[in-house]
């Protein structure tokens, strides 16, 4: 079952994602086969809007909790607050799955 978590960086953490950003690249390379999707979240005029969004295929909440506790932009301290929601596919890839 798929889990939506969606993190919010802390104020003035941008020099820390900066800082830590080639780690959390390698993590989502490491851990490509959990991700449906994800990517950062920004501000309609492109700029960094501090928090991202993961859409992962794992079978548990505590294995989603995981996930986000080994990111390496967790483990630095970076956001201010984490949400987790399991998520039902509706329609994925233009397909339904209901």
């Amino acid at each position: 079952m798929p889990y939506v978590i969606e993190t919010f960086d802390k104020p003035d953490h941008q020099a820390v994602r900066q800082q830590h950003r080639p780690a959390h690249l390698d993590f989502l390379e490491t851990n490509k086969p959990l991700l449906l999707a994800c990517g950062a979240k920004l501000h309609d005029d492109g700029k960094d809007a501090g928090g991202g969004l993961y859409v992962i295929d794992v079978d548990t909440r505590e294995a989603a909790e995981a996930f986000i506790a080994a990111d390496p932009f967790s483990q630095a301290g970076l956001f201010e607050r984490v949400a987790i929601t399991r998520w039902r596919k509706a329609y994925f890839n233009g397909q339904c799955q209901l």
